[in-house]
């Protein structure tokens, strides 16, 4: 476990993780955010690209997971039931008890488990923390100017990891 804050991998958005990319890496389970990963936070329901993209997901034998910290219990069971999987929220990142609760929940663990987030501070310390592989992905969209901080903050991190593919 590390408490490292800089990411495993870097992807310009969810939708550049394919099933080949975790499959090199031997990911069978792959834990994902909600908020502003899978969907921006003014979205209600999961755009068609995103639906596609679980779809090919599923297909090539990656099972998927939300791992939130959203309290809004109805939002993202909502979401996670519009795309057929299974979730938590109030996961409590970067805290790694929802995520290893997750792992759990589906029968896997840190040898073939990855998540994927738009926040290193959070999704990106709770998956190392874990001891799985960290995948941070630039935020789906910019909400308002804290969020834009966080992000600037996040930058050096970011930039730090040695396996971009932006």
């Amino acid at each position: 476990m590390s408490f490292s804050p800089v990411p495993h991998y870097t992807f310009r958005e969810l939708l550049d993780v394919s099933p080949e990319f975790l499959k090199e890496l031997g990911v069978k389970f792959l834990m994902v955010d909600l908020d502003n990963t899978v969907a921006a936070y003014n979205e209600h329901e999961p755009a068609e690209n995103i639906s596609q993209w679980v779809a090919v997901m599923k297909e090539n034998g990656v099972e998927l997971f939300i791992v939130s910290n959203s309290l809004k219990k109805r939002r993202v069971a909502a979401f996670a039931k519009s795309l057929g999987i299974s979730y938590i929220n109030g996961a409590s990142k970067p805290s790694p008890k929802g995520v290893i609760k997750a792992m759990a929940a589906a029968g896997f663990n840190a040898d073939n488990t990855a998540l994927v987030g738009d926040q290193v501070y959070t999704d990106t310390l709770a998956a190392n923390r874990a001891g799985i592989v960290s995948i941070v992905v630039r935020p789906r969209r910019f909400t308002n100017p804290f969020l834009a901080f966080r992000y600037a903050m996040e930058a050096p991190f970011r930039a730090a990891c040695k396996s971009k593919a932006l």
